[in-house]
């Protein structure tokens, strides 16, 4: 659930802040004498969540099989829309003032605006959407609850996102005009850079461009703090969340009249809860993206070695030091000064599963338990416990024992016989 929380929360801000912004600088008020290019924007967002839908139903099924292809000219796009939707919030004021007087100038800003929107959420949507082909492991019953939690890992992901944006966008009444275009003119210019950098990747990656020197350092630079431009794209809204609750505790109470006085204390409420929750929701995506991207790259730690008793060339383990259907491992140096690994656990029914700490795909990279899942810690598959003891897959590897006596018996020789599974 919360691998999915954290891949499409990132993948859906760009599309959601872009909109939002797009939406509050090219604003003309409310009621009907608004122009019909407000819809564009709307239409720009569908047609790029349409397109992304699409592209990820082909390469499903495998119509498309270099998306690099599309990606190329998507992302040219993007750079391209960029810098012009950076010009457009500059002149985002004097487009709507007396919009009437130019209205072909702001139907060309809500233009740019709608072709940015539809090229971010093309590009930013594609490995969000893919995600849902992961949602049913090959085997797995498409109800069952792993399923539900990746679904609602993924719905939440969205909704942050969404309603994030949607509350940034209650600071356009409440803080002041510059401090909004100066969050959104910074908004953009990391948008920017993130397209940029995407795109010369995929060219050096095409081998269209070579880049060395300290621009190509900049640009490995720029790919590994992806993730910091994504979360500082969301804190730039700090300066108008700001200035909404200095406005908040500014604003005077007294007026002419109780009606004034009302409005008045109305406006300073309202300011102050934009500015706040507009700061709780920089800090709720800012936690999201670092503690819990951090929680799902962490690279488990497999458990100490336990001891036991080693007589001549028999190991001995006793019922009670392993019958409490948890992973036990323990550790072997073999004759030829290779240091082994072996694990133990008790299946249901009593009988135990033992075998080699590495498995024939993966080598000696070891298994940990993590909510009473038996997992390889290279290649992340869950092990079913009841085949612990069996060749094939990513089981451990077998070797023979005994079991009786209330103990575990194992020949050292059959652990020799096996360390060229450790020897790197």
């Amino acid at each position: 659930m919360l691998e999915q929380y954290v891949q499409a929360l990132p993948g859906m801000l760009a599309p959601a802040l872009l909109t939002m912004t797009m939406s509050v600088l090219l604003g003309v008020g409310e009621g009907r004498d608004m122009p019909i290019s407000r819809h564009w924007r709307l239409f720009g967002l569908l047609a790029g969540l349409a397109a992304a839908v699409a592209f990820t139903v082909l390469r499903t099924l495998v119509i498309i099989t270099r998306r690099s292809d599309v990606n190329l000219v998507v992302l040219i796009a993007c750079v391209i829309c960029d810098a012009l939707l950076i010009a457009v919030a500059l002149r985002s004021k004097r487009l709507t003032s007396n919009w009437h007087q130019h209205p072909k100038r702001l139907h060309a800003a809500n233009f740019i605006a709608a072709l940015g929107i539809a090229c971010t959420t093309f590009f930013a949507l594609q490995d969000v959407l893919m995600q849902l082909t992961s949602f049913v492991e090959t085997g797995d019953s498409p109800f069952s609850s792993a399923m539900l939690l990746r679904a609602l890992g993924f719905a939440l992901g969205i909704a942050t996102a969404v309603v994030a944006a949607a509350i940034f966008r209650t600071l356009r009444t409440t803080a002041m005009h510059g401090m909004f275009l100066l969050a959104a003119l910074f908004m953009l210019v990391m948008l920017l850079v993130r397209h940029l950098t995407q795109l010369l990747s995929l060219l050096m990656s095409l081998m269209l461009v070579v880049l060395h020197g300290s621009a190509f350092r900049v640009l490995i630079l720029a790919a590994n703090h992806d993730m910091a431009l994504v979360i500082a794209q969301c804190l730039v809204f700090a300066i108008p969340a700001a200035a909404s609750i200095a406005a908040g505790f500014r604003l005077p109470l007294a007026g002419p009249n109780e009606a004034v006085e009302r409005t008045h204390k109305a406006l300073r409420r309202r300011a102050k809860a934009a500015g706040v929750w507009s700061l709780v929701a920089m800090i709720g995506i800012t936690v999201a993206l670092t503690a819990g991207v951090a929680e799902v790259n962490k690279v488990p730690t497999l458990s100490p070695p336990e001891s036991y008793s080693l007589k001549g060339d028999i190991a001995t383990i006793r019922f009670d030091q392993i019958s409490d259907g948890h992973l036990h491992r323990f550790q072997y140096k073999a004759k030829d000064g290779t240091v082994m690994r072996f694990i133990i656990i008790k299946k249901n029914g009593g009988a135990y599963g033992v075998g080699l700490d590495a498995c024939e795909n993966c080598g000696d990279a070891g298994y940990y338990e993590q909510d009473g899942t038996i997992i390889c810690k290279r290649c992340d598959v869950a092990i079913n416990v009841a085949t612990i003891g069996f060749k094939g897959g990513c089981n451990p590897i077998p070797f023979p024992y005994h079991a009786g006596h209330g103990a575990i018996t194992i020949h050292t020789a059959d652990l020799d016989a096996l360390s060229m599974h450790f020897q790197h």
